[in-house]
């Protein structure tokens, strides 16, 4: 990163910052302007507590979490002074100094999208480089406890724990006592089958405790208590002196010269997510690999991680900067491992890797189509395969004969449990169902597959399916009938004009696929129709200086986003005159922070205003937009991991956090023809 993008990068404050982000379960923030100021989190805002201290020529100060006064008999611990935050798309840093000492801080979760080995390990590395700021050589000693939360649902569950010896590491373990495996799904709730980790190199001086006293024993001595605590199980939490996992790294005599250590911090299961009746493991373990060889292999490729990490992060930020500024290279940095931590990636029985989306902080779906859609151009910009990763299970489900209905399904279940539909009528009635949404999202994201993969041999699988869908939209994509989008939390709403947008991109899509497919006289057939709706769409939703939000009602006005697809898929259905037309309607009505979704409310979506944003080929306008929604996130109010639905006028959260769906602000990437290729 160079020194100018290192000091832009510090005049934001991100709501919540990224420490572990590994899946839904292992995802760990900080929700505060210093890693000192309060404990760290789960997205779900449920505490899991990381502490870490440091001695400085025997002064004991914090470098992460709290501790209350008098904690374990400890006296008050003050914070050391933080002098910076930086948050690039795979690395957490923050700069610390005190008492002639600067501590960089370093969390890096290796989400390389084009590496899924890689990319699935659930490991993320803490690093810590020391060194002398004021000419003299100091004696340091690093300090970092585990709160055995880390491992449970609920504090009151009961919890065993463990050390063990593996190749280049000595592991800490800690887990639930019952290990109920997949018994529950649900959106709020956390893990509690598998294990914790918490692994320490070998080859440094370090010492380690399973014991409730070691951060008193740290803050009184310098040390750990001799014994680990053998009286288990207890619970994680409460009042009866709960297990802590810790790790005390002497640096010895610091001077100028960095002194650099870290440790490993994984999460390992047997088995993740359950689809259709089948249990499935980690895409980690398709081959047998085990817990213990992941990690060891963890462990020995750190360096070279941390350098393909480093070089990732700067050329990403370089590309984001030059396609749409300073503002915008930011908050892509900001959504990277939200969007890729929102998902976890299994194997299915023949290896075949299956990507599932959990819906965080909305009704805890799995895989839900609409939250695909928004998130699908990060995966399309990163790695196509990723996005068939996710549309698999759906299809297959879908191809099924309980499956009855002419449109596509919105979800698979709540995760991890990936047994069918839940949403609305589920597999029962048409209900609260999404029929135009979802037959128009995936033939959509079917046809941007086949051209991002260069093959059609996804579509052509299940083709029966989208041809139906095809027709479905054919029937009734023009004028939708009165029922719900993605945005749902709108309520139902007839002759919705931006939901007829996607269905005639949709059908221009599925032209697109049976060409690729080679049934010319269905792609001629299909891009005829398509080609015919564009002129009946405007006559039905021009209100003199902007198109309404529905067809039957006037004085009203909607972004329409999802015009993006006319010139990604290159399908030109619509005049360009449309998106200036919007977009000149659109300034008038810009927020201090953002642009509402519509004229009912001063509420937006993150995802949908970039997606507009890129309508506009005034580059000026894209970064306006920017700069309002990245003063949004430096000034809101609401410190949880980055939500996607707040209010443009005050800035508050309205729901939804850590979601995957922030993966669309990367449309603007994908639209750039040269970066994509890249």
């Amino acid at each position: 990163m160079t020194v100018s993008a290192a000091q832009a990068q510090q005049e934001h404050r991100p709501p919540a910052v990224p420490l572990v982000t590994n899946d839904p379960y292992f995802s760990i923030w900080s929700m505060a302007d210093h890693l000192t100021d309060t404990q760290t989190k789960h997205w779900s805002e449920a505490p899991q507590p990381l502490v870490g201290l440091v001695r400085i020529d025997g002064r004991v100060e914090r470098w992460m979490g709290t501790m209350p006064r008098g904690y374990f008999g400890l006296p008050s611990v003050e914070a050391m002074q933080q002098i910076s935050l930086e948050v690039t798309p795979l690395h957490t840093r923050y700069i610390f100094a005190d008492h002639g000492i600067r501590l960089e801080v370093t969390f890096f979760s290796p989400l390389l999208p084009q590496d899924l080995d890689v990319m699935s390990r659930p490991v993320t590395y803490l690093s810590w480089s020391a060194s002398a700021t004021d000419g003299k050589t100091h004696r340091v000693e690093l300090m970092l406890d585990v709160d055995a939360n880390v491992a449970v649902n609920d504090s009151a569950q009961p919890v065993t724990w463990s050390r063990t010896r593996i190749p280049h590491l000595s592991l800490l373990n800690v887990g639930s006592r019952d290990q109920a495996t997949l018994h529950q799904s649900g959106d709020r709730i956390r893990i509690d089958w598998g294990y914790f980790h918490l692994g320490v190199p070998d080859g440094v001086a370090s010492s380690t405790a399973l014991s409730y006293e070691s951060m008193a024993s740290f803050g009184k001595n310098g040390d750990l208590p001799d014994a680990d605590d053998l009286a288990m199980p207890r619970p994680a939490g409460g009042h009866d002196q709960p297990v802590h996992l810790a790790v005390v790294l002497p640096l010895g005599a610091v001077g100028s010269q960095p002194v650099k250590r870290h440790v490993l911090l994984g999460y390992t299961e047997g088995y993740a997510i359950e689809y259709l009746g089948r249990k499935l493991r980690p895409y980690w373990q398709r081959e047998g690999m085990t817990e213990a060889a992941m990690l060891t292999r963890a462990e020995t490729e750190y360096p070279a991680l941390e350098e393909r990490g480093r070089n990732f992060d700067q050329e990403l930020m370089t590309h984001m900067e030059q396609i749409g500024g300073a503002d915008y290279r930011y908050l892509t940095s900001l959504a990277f491992r939200q969007t890729i931590a929102a998902h976890k990636l299994v194997a299915d029985v023949d290896g075949r890797p299956m990507f599932f989306s959990k819906e965080n902080d909305s009704n805890g779906c799995i895989d839900t189509v609409d939250v695909t859609y928004p998130s699908s151009p990060f995966f399309l910009y990163f790695n196509p395969k990723l996005l068939e990763a996710q549309l698999e299970p759906i299809m297959r489900y879908a191809s099924l004969p309980r499956w009855k209905f002419p449109f596509a399904p919105h979800d698979l279940g709540t995760f991890p449990l990936a047994n069918g539909q839940v949403y609305g009528g589920a597999e029962l009635t048409e209900d609260n169902q999404m029929p135009v949404e979802e037959s128009g999202n995936l033939l959509i994201m079917v046809a941007a597959l086949g051209r991002a993969e260069g093959n059609w041999d996804f579509a052509r699988q299940y083709m029966p399916q989208l041809r139906k869908w095809a027709e479905y939209l054919e029937r009734k994509g023009l004028d939708p009938e009165n029922q719900l989008s993605t945005d749902d939390f709108a309520g139902h709403l007839a002759h919705n004009t931006n939901l007829s947008v996607k269905a005639i991109e949709a059908l221009g899509s599925f032209a697109e696929i049976a060409s690729g497919t080679g049934d010319t006289n269905l792609a001629t057939r299909y891009m005829t129709l398509a080609r015919s709706l564009p002129a009946k769409w405007e006559t039905m939703a021009r209100e003199g200086d902007h198109y309404k939000l529905a067809f039957d009602q006037k004085d009203t006005w909607s972004q329409k986003y999802n015009l993006v697809w006319d010139e990604i898929l290159d399908l030109h259905l619509f005049p360009p005159s449309v998106a200036q037309t919007e977009w000149a309607y659109y300034v008038t009505k810009s927020k201090q922070f953002g642009l509402a979704l519509d004229n009912r409310k001063t509420i937006t979506k993150l995802d949908w205003e970039f997606w507009t944003a890129t309508l506009t080929h005034d580059q000026k306008q894209f970064i306006d937009l920017s700069h309002n929604i990245a003063s949004w996130s430096d000034q809101s109010s609401s410190r949880v991991p980055m939500t996607d639905y707040y209010d443009t006028e005050n800035g508050r959260q309205i729901r939804f956090q850590a979601r995957s769906v922030v993966g669309g602000i990367f449309i603007k990437a994908l639209m750039t023809p040269t970066n994509a290729q890249k």
